[in-house]
């Protein structure tokens, strides 16, 4: 029997835990990848600190990149373009598989759907025990969407893709047509620096960028951003450089990355008449926002909410980032790579120095 590595994560405080298990046999309808890169998310960090609850054991790691080893008969054989699946090829995958008939799946949310399962966040079982980007291999179940990774997008590139890349697809799909719009975006990790490029490459006539770091601020410019705020000057300075800077009557759009509720009472508050916030960012509790719903009606406002994306937006995120990733600096988002061994020492860093993302090399 086949046998491979995994990070097994028993909860926040402990130490990370290298295991080899033997590989099951293929269900029907599964595809067995092994894993070649995985970068460490920020939903990860979180985990990995205790700030989220995640079931444990677990094997963390949903942004993945691997190679197919073997697909089962009963799979359809193809991937989401409908393009034949092969061993050898290099794919992604979406970070959840769910029932395609359940009624969310039906009505274009399937990362809400019946029988949800998401890889990097399930139980570490006996039988089953391979299912995180923390591993050397990885059984993707019926009704995950697969899609080829074209060979000119390096792996590093390629293993955000499938969650960072593709929220932030989802959250352009909510905001409505970009082009000729002023946007402002709170927070620049990886999901502001992939919404501002994002956002250009749409034909955003204006891009505004805010965070409480000054470097990360500084690389958002070469992500297309015009104007940085750094969100530890006051709120009357914030508001006196957004009028300096972009002398209209409010934006049209706010993207909230960060989770912030200062942020995104901010952006409602510049949002102009008939503006949309789309907020992404407040997955972990926080305090509740203090919302003037009397401006919300008045100026005609929308918000919406978005967790995960749908499998429009990863087609869109693959295709986005295939003829975009030389043209702003994603090459260079990855800013340190461990092997899996090094999984603990990978975390530690990435909790301590806050880069963008750190690599996994499998």
């Amino acid at each position: 029997m086949k046998q491979g590595n995994l990070i097994a994560f028993h909860g926040a405080d402990k130490p990370l835990e290298l295991q080899r298990r033997t590989l099951r046999p293929l269900r029907p309808g599964e595809i067995l990848v092994r894993n070649l890169y995985t970068t460490l998310c920020g939903s990860d960090l979180h985990t990995f600190c205790g700030v989220r609850n995640e079931t444990c054991p677990t094997v963390l790691g949903h942004e993945i990149v691997g190679r197919v080893i073997e697909v089962d008969a009963a799979h359809p054989g193809t991937d989401l373009r409908g393009e034949a699946l092969l061993p050898g090829d290099t794919v992604t995958w979406s970070i959840f598989s769910s029932d395609p008939d359940s009624p969310y799946s039906l009505q274009g949310i399937p990362q809400k759907g019946d029988g949800l399962f998401k890889y990097g966040h399930s139980l570490l079982a006996e039988e089953d025990a391979f299912h995180g980007g923390l591993a050397e291999y990885c059984f993707l179940r019926p009704h995950t969407a697969v899609l080829k990774v074209p060979s000119t997008i390096p792996l590093p590139v390629a293993a955000t893709v499938n969650c960072a890349i593709a929220t932030v697809a989802g959250s352009l799909r909510l905001a409505g047509n970009v082009e000729g719009k002023k946007v402002l975006i709170f927070g620049m990790g990886l999901l502001g620096m992939a919404c501002a490029a994002m956002c250009r490459d749409a034909g955003a006539d204006w891009i505004g960028v805010a965070d409480v770091n000054e470097k990360r601020l500084e690389e958002s410019l070469l992500f297309g951003a015009d104007l940085t705020l750094d969100m530890k000057d006051d709120r009357e300075t914030l508001l006196e450089k957004l009028r300096n800077g972009l002398p209209q009557k409010g934006v049209d759009i706010v993207f909230d990355m960060s989770g912030s509720p200062e942020a995104m009472e901010l952006g409602l508050d510049v949002l102009g008449i008939g503006g949309t916030a789309v907020w992404v960012g407040a997955v972990f509790r926080n305090r509740k926002l203090a919302i003037d719903a009397e401006k919300v009606i008045r100026r005609l406002h929308t918000i919406k909410g978005l967790h995960n994306y749908n499998f429009d937006d990863f087609l869109y995120a693959v295709d986005f980032m295939k003829r975009s990733w030389e043209k702003y600096p994603f090459g260079s988002v990855v800013e340190k790579e461990f092997p899996l061994e090094e999984a603990q020492q990978a975390f530690e860093y990435a909790v301590k120095y806050k880069p963008l993302r750190v690599g996994i090399s499998l």
